[in-house]
């Protein structure tokens, strides 16, 4: 603990020096509580009679990338590593471990780097999925993934079983209570070597609510609408081709260029002489920078000459993970909700996970919209 305070000190005493906190420096002061506290709760174990080892997660071999703030697990390396350091001896005294969650350490910097929002959730499926486990339960203050955000739903309710598709699209799309690649692992291990890992999502505050199992498949016969997320803030793009009809290469061209400028787009929609996309510009660039960064690119198609490009920020994805077996019953109930509340849509995606359709609507129309909707399907 001494050291580890001291370590704490020192890298203070070096930004206050420097007076720039640069994204590396932030992801090692973010892992000191984290360390802190698994010590502490290991020491508090052992004094309790039970056998107990703190780790950090790069002592098991936890590898990421090197982009500080939101890096990407190395899996396969990962997982080798993790198995063979949890893997106990024959004759070894058992121990429970007390792992660091959202850290790891980069593969080429050797750096402390963290997971993103919610990266606990991915340390603990990827730890589940190297050791072979049948379930791993998640621990959070809700009763398991819901049916929308209860902070914007009050009626909101437990979903009780979700397919790592649907819980993988309502992660990325809105709902906080999942990192968004918490079911990578399984889905890297049913891969690789067939095994099924389940995820158990359940309160840490009601331990006797069942929560939300999240396996490979479930019966969708009689599923319809399963949860309604909000994701606010996001920007649509229209960008139409300025060629003639048909013309080879266009879409190519056009993600070529946001390929270019590290760009990733959330949601498209496509015609043959347009494509109307979104971004979430809070992923990529700073608050006073994404207007300039927006007109950059709408320059760099410009400068290719290929298309002109449109866009409108302040607009909200309302995305329903849903059964889109049933996409023509579900949407029209859908519009005759959106059109009695007098919503637009301004775009429309189906995804080709076949579980996920996403609307796109003014920010001041989202919330209204995801109530709406709730109140249809649910209440």
């Amino acid at each position: 603990m001494e050291q580890l305070l001291s370590e704490l000190q020192q890298l203070l005493v070096g930004v206050s020096i420097m007076q720039d906190l640069t994204m590396r420096a932030k992801d090692s002061l973010v892992s000191f509580g984290e360390r802190l506290s698994t010590r502490l709760f290991a020491a508090f174990l052992r004094k309790e009679g039970v056998a107990a080892r703190q780790y950090d997660a790069w002592d098991l071999g936890m590898v990421s990338s090197d982009d500080f703030g939101n890096a990407d697990v190395r899996y396969e390396q990962s997982f080798a590593n993790i198995r063979a350091s949890l893997t106990r001896s024959i004759g070894g005294a058992p121990e429970i471990p007390i792992v660091t969650g959202f850290l790891a350490r980069g593969e080429s910097t050797g750096a402390i780097t963290t997971l993103g929002r919610g990266g606990s959730d991915l340390s603990a499926t990827v730890i589940g999925a190297a050791l072979n486990l049948a379930e791993v339960q998640v621990w959070k203050d809700v009763d398991g993934v819901l049916t929308s955000d209860p902070r914007l739903v009050k009626s909101a309710r437990p979903v009780p079983l979700l397919t790592y598709d649907e819980a993988t699209e309502l992660a990325f799309f809105g709902a906080t209570v999942l990192h968004p690649q918490a079911m990578q692992p399984a889905f890297q291990q049913q891969f690789h070597n067939g095994h099924r890992l389940a995820v158990r999502v359940k309160n840490s505050y009601n331990r006797a609510a069942a929560g939300t199992l999240i396996s490979e498949e479930r019966d969708m016969h009689d599923a319809l609408m399963t949860s309604i997320v909000l994701k606010p803030g996001i920007t649509l793009l229209d960008i139409v081709s300025t060629r003639m009809l048909g013309q080879v290469g266009f879409m190519a061209t056009v993600f070529d260029i946001f390929n270019s400028n590290g760009i990733s787009v959330d949601v498209v929609a496509t015609s043959e002489v347009s494509i109307s996309l979104t971004l979430d510009p809070s992923k990529m660039w700073s608050r006073d920078l994404v207007d300039a960064e927006l007109d950059a690119l709408v320059a760099a198609f410009k400068a290719k000459g290929i298309a002109r490009v449109n866009y409108k920020r302040a607009m909200s994805c309302v995305s329903l993970i849903c059964n889109v077996e049933k996409t023509s019953q579900i949407l029209e109930r859908v519009f005759k909700v959106l059109g009695r509340e007098g919503i637009n849509v301004k775009m429309m995606s189906q995804g080709a996970s076949k579980n996920n359709i996403s609307l796109i609507v003014s920010d001041d129309e989202g919330k209204n919209a995801v109530r709406s909707l709730h109140q249809e399907f649910f209440d």
